[in-house]
C-alpha cells in the first residue's frame, strides 16, 4: 500500500527529471551547432517512430473514433502550433539560459485561461473566488515573466562575470537575454494555443495516443520543409557530435514519453492538482545542473521573477481545482436530489 501511493510521487519527481534533462540537453546540443529547426524535425521524427506502433496497437483493442478531414485538419493544425512553439522555445532556450525556460513554462496554465476566456470556454464570473483567483494569478504569472526576462541583477550562483568585460558584450548579452525570454513568452502562447485546440479536438477524437502520434508526425513535415528552406546547405543537419546524437534521441524517445507516459498516468491517478505541485521542482533541477556541469549563474533576477510565477501559478491551479470542486459538489446535490424525489418531477409532466 506505501509503494502504491509513493508511485505517484516518484513517478512526477521522474518527470520533472526527464523534462529538465530535455532543456538540458537541447541547450547543450544547440550549443554544438545544431539548429533549433533540425533539433525540432530529428526530435519530433523519432517520437513519431516510437509513437506508430504503440499508438495503433493500444488502440486496436479500444473502439477508435473513425478519421474525417476536419479531425485529419486539427492534427495538421496542431502541429503548426507545436511546430512554432518548439522551434520559439529551443531558440530562447539557446540564446538565454534553460533555468529561464523551465521557468517561463510556468506561464502556460494563466495563457491557457486567457485564451479559454477569448474563445468562450471558460466563464468569467467575477463574483466567485475560483475567478478571482486564476485573473489574479495569470497577471501575477505575466508580472513575474517581466522581471525574469528584463532583471537580471547580481549574480547569486555560479561564476562571476569578469569586471574587464567590454560594455559591448555585456549590453549584447543582456539583449539575447531579453529575445530569448520574448521567444519563451512566444512558446508559452503557442503551447496555450495547442492545449485549447486539443481539447476541442479530442471532444471529436478520443484516441489520445493516435493524436500524440499524427501532431508529432505533421511537426516533422513542417519542420522538414523550414530546414530545407532555411538550413539547406549549412552543417546543421549534421549528427556527428555525441551531443548532437544523444539529445535528439533523448527528446524524440523522453519527451514522447513525458507527454504521453509518466505525466499522463500520474494526471489520472492523482489530478491536477497533485501534478501542478511538482512543477517548481523542475525549475530546482535545471538551476542545479546549469551551475555544477554547464558553468551558469544564476541570477538574482531569476530567483525573484521564478518565485512571482510560480505564486501565480499556484494560483490559477488553486482557482481551477476550486472551480471543479463546485460544480462537482454541485452535480453530486443535483444527482442526490434526483434520486430523493423523483416522484415530485414526474408529477406534473405526461407520459
Amino acid at each position: 500500500m506505501g509503494l502504491k501511493r509513493a508511485a505517484p510521487f516518484l513517478g512526477m519527481v521522474m518527470a520533472e527529471c526527464a523534462q529538465a534533462g530535455l532543456i538540458i540537453l537541447s541547450k547543450l546540443a544547440m550549443a554544438d551547432g545544431i539548429s533549433s529547426f533540425v533539433f525540432v524535425l530529428y526530435s519530433n521524427a523519432i517520437a513519431a517512430l516510437v509513437l506508430f506502433p504503440i499508438s495503433f496497437i493500444v488502440h486496436r483493442f479500444s473502439s477508435r473514433p473513425p478519421f474525417t478531414l476536419p479531425v485529419l485538419g486539427g492534427f495538421f493544425m496542431l502541429g503548426v502550433l507545436g511546430c512554432a512553439a518548439q522551434v520559439s522555445g529551443y531558440a530562447g532556450i539557446n540564446i538565454s539560459s534553460p533555468t529561464l525556460g523551465t521557468a517561463m513554462l510556468n506561464l502556460i496554465p494563466g495563457f491557457t485561461f486567457v485564451l479559454a476566456v477569448i474563445f468562450s470556454m471558460e466563464r468569467l464570473d467575477t463574483r466567485s473566488s475560483y475567478t478571482l483567483a486564476k485573473s489574479v494569478g495569470t497577471i501575477v504569472s505575466i508580472i513575474g515573466a517581466f522581471v525574469v526576462t528584463l532583471y537580471k541583477g547580481p549574480p547569486i550562483l555560479g561564476s562571476h562575470s569578469p569586471s574587464n568585460l567590454s560594455g559591448e558584450f555585456l549590453v549584447t548579452q543582456q539583449s539575447n537575454w531579453v529575445l530569448g525570454g520574448c521567444l519563451l513568452v512566444v512558446d508559452c502562447i503557442m503551447a496555450a494555443s495547442w492545449l485549447i485546440l486539443q481539447a476541442s479536438i479530442l471532444k471529436k477524437y478520443s484516441a489520445e495516443l493516435v493524436m500524440v502520434f499524427f501532431y508529432c508526425f505533421f511537426v516533422a513535415i513542417q519542420s522538414a520543409v523550414i530546414c530545407l528552406v532555411l538550413e539547406i546547405g549549412s552543417k546543421n543537419w549534421s549528427l556527428n557530435s555525441s551531443i548532437r546524437l544523444y539529445s535528439v534521441i533523448y527528446s524524440g524517445v523522453f519527451g514522447s514519453a513525458f507527454q504521453v507516459g509518466v505525466g499522463t498516468w500520474c494526471l489520472h491517478q492523482t489530478g491536477p492538482v497533485f501534478v501542478a505541485m511538482f512543477k517548481p521542482l523542475g525549475i530546482i533541477i535545471t538551476v542545479a545542473i546549469g551551475v555544477i556541469f554547464m558553468g551558469e549563474t544564476f541570477y538574482l533576477g531569476s530567483l525573484m521573477g521564478s518565485f512571482v510565477i510560480v505564486v501565480g501559478f499556484y494560483s490559477v491551479m488553486w482557482g481551477k481545482a476550486k472551480e471543479e470542486a463546485e460544480i462537482s459538489s454541485g452535480m453530486n446535490i443535483s444527482e442526490s436530489t434526483s434520486q430523493k424525489v423523483p416522484l415530485l418531477q414526474n408529477s406534473g409532466e405526461g407520459p
